[in-house]
């Protein structure tokens, strides 16, 4: 039993890891979560947004069939203590189904459906639910009296949205607060897609709406990764008076929340709560993005029913931290890595692959392609020698990608690609090369990103995994005699702060010159950018680490002209 007494009021938030469309499983897992929350001594309990789904269960949503099962289910469901379960639910005839809480132990009695609906980045939740138009009240649950919202339906208040709604639940509960209505608590079910800071956010959410509340408001948020989206977790509480507790980030657990003392909330699960005192921010640790992209892997291959992955290594930054990222996924027996040599590739680069294979663990084989290479030069000898040299390098990157799909096929593993943000940003890829894969953990990394994850692996390894060598010789492709990255490309410390100020603050090519960059580069860079959206339309998936990320938020034009850029400036 919780060391707590017995009348304290304690309430669960269940951080589950969920798969989207496993109904049951799901229901399964959530009542395993409650009973252990039952244990430890809370009152009730609180799921995250559309668990009974998973979260985002996209355009499952406009298959009626599945949000009845969702509802059935979540009616049905049995919990050791009342429970605010997260689920699809229908509407009427010719009406989008609702994004709600249902309440266990009563019948499945409907208590909310979320009111603000976000439509940007990575959500479109308008083309799935109709909005409710209040928030909701639980009344004598397990003796308590909550008012219920749905992850967005905070953020408004706290203008920590994009969107400018009519419409503020915050404030709708604090209007019937003043008219009488008291409440012990206010609860929030989330999905809250991570990247970078977003637990600080979440927290200034939590803060805002105590502060306007006068009472704690608790915040249960999903964790682990849903194809390109990853969820860090990290449920929390607050007080008036600023204080915080925050679950862990990364792990599936309890939280479970004294609403009375900030101090006796406990987590049942591995790690650690973290207490902030007043105004205090979450200090976010530097090896976090690790943890972020090793879940989004890892989580991409378990829900799909992958347990190998198999990848190149070059010898290069980029496949070496793949390969350590593979590695932490799913264990180095479980990955293969291939060192494909050309006849461009040089010693070193062949010495540094077999570093990292050796010093992981992983399974490891050389095949070099120069025969393949010959090959394919002598079948296509009319057209080579007369066209682009781009053709001949890219070849090389093909042969590679066939040598590591077929195995992928062969063996039943998924082919990882290795790729960064920086270089895809600027297509300094090959289609059906070293794009080809089911999944990209680097792909949402900018390139000095890449580096500062390699000094990562190798403090938690203890051991140089990524050696020396591969973090600091310049950084190339080897397709062709002497080549590096820097003869097509800005210094990555350079481009990758203007694709960043560009991609994700929005700065324009007149304001990066504002910035001191050279106009004939940000002109050179943004058109590339634009240029090589074709090749983004086809990478695999990649976990959303940044505030804004290639697929889904990034919503460019394929055939578009982008003259309008020079005659603007």
């Amino acid at each position: 039993m919780y060391e707590a007494e017995l009348l304290s009021r304690i309430i669960a938030l269940l951080q589950a890891n969920l798969v989207v469309g496993d109904i049951n499983g799901n229901a399964t897992k959530i009542s395993q979560l409650v009973e252990k929350a039952s244990k430890a001594g809370a009152q009730m309990a609180l799921s995250t947004e559309l668990a009974i789904s998973g979260y985002p269960p996209r355009d499952l949503l406009l298959q009626a069939d599945f949000i009845q099962s969702c509802a059935e289910v979540a009616t049905c469901l049995d919990t050791a203590i009342p429970t605010l379960l997260g689920t699809p639910l229908p509407s009427g005839e010719r009406q989008l189904p609702g994004n709600g809480v249902i309440r266990t132990q009563s019948n499945g009695r409907e208590v909310v459906r979320k009111q603000l609906l976000p439509t940007y980045d990575v959500f479109d939740e308008a083309r799935y639910f109709e909005a409710d138009d209040r928030p909701g009240i639980a009344r004598t649950i397990a003796g308590l009296d909550v008012g219920v919202t749905i992850c967005e339906d905070a953020w408004q208040h706290a203008k920590a949205t994009p969107m400018d709604y009519e419409t503020d639940p915050i404030s709708q509960i604090a209007d019937w607060l003043s008219q009488g209505v008291a409440l012990d608590a206010t609860l929030n079910l989330s999905a809250s897609p991570y990247h970078m800071d977003k637990l600080n956010t979440r927290i200034k959410v939590a803060r805002t709406a105590s502060d306007t509340l006068q009472h704690p408001f608790l915040l249960a948020n999903q964790v682990g990764g849903n194809d390109d989206l990853l969820f860090d977790g990290g449920s929390l509480a607050a007080w008036p008076d600023g204080r915080v507790v925050v679950a862990p980030e990364w792990q599936e657990g309890v939280l479970l929340v004294d609403i009375d003392e900030p101090r006796n909330s406990h987590w049942l699960g591995e790690g650690e709560v973290r207490f902030l005192e007043s105004s205090e921010e979450a200090i976010i640790q530097q090896d976090h993005l690790a943890d972020a992209v090793i879940t989004g892997l890892r989580d991409y291959c378990l829900k799909s029913g992958l347990n190998k992955i198999v990848l190149g290594l070059s010898g290069g930054i980029d496949s070496a931290v793949a390969a350590c990222v593979a590695s932490a996924a799913l264990g180095p027996e479980n990955v293969t890595g291939f060192s494909l040599p050309s006849r461009h590739s040089s010693s070193h680069s062949i010495a540094d692959a077999k570093a990292t294979a050796d010093a992981l663990g992983i399974h490891y084989q050389e095949i070099p392609i120069e025969s393949l290479h010959r090959g394919s030069e002598d079948l296509l000898q009319e057209w080579l020698p007369a066209g682009a040299p781009i053709a001949n390098e890219n070849i090389q990157a093909r042969l590679r990608g066939l040598i590591i799909m077929a195995y992928a096929n062969a063996y039943g593993a998924m082919a990882i690609a290795t790729g960064n943000k920086s270089e895809l940003a600027q297509g300094y890829c090959t289609l059906y090369g070293d794009m080809a894969g089911g999944y990209a953990p680097l792909g949402d990394l900018y390139k000095m990103e890449v580096y500062a994850l390699a000094k990562v692996f190798n403090v938690r390894h203890g051991k140089e995994v990524v050696t020396q060598s591969t973090l600091t010789k310049p950084p190339s492709a080897e397709l062709a005699p002497n080549q590096i990255d820097q003869d097509s490309l800005p210094p990555y410390e350079i481009l990758d702060e203007v694709l960043r100020l560009h991609i994700e603050e929005g700065l324009d090519a007149t304001q990066l010159q504002d910035k001191g960059f050279e106009a004939s580069m940000v002109e050179v860079v943004l058109a590339r950018l634009s240029r090589n959206e074709h090749k983004r339309w086809q990478m695999p998936p990649a976990p959303r680490v940044s505030r804004r990320a290639f697929g889904q938020g990034w919503r460019q034009p394929l055939a578009a002209e982008h003259h309008w850029r020079q005659e603007t400036n």
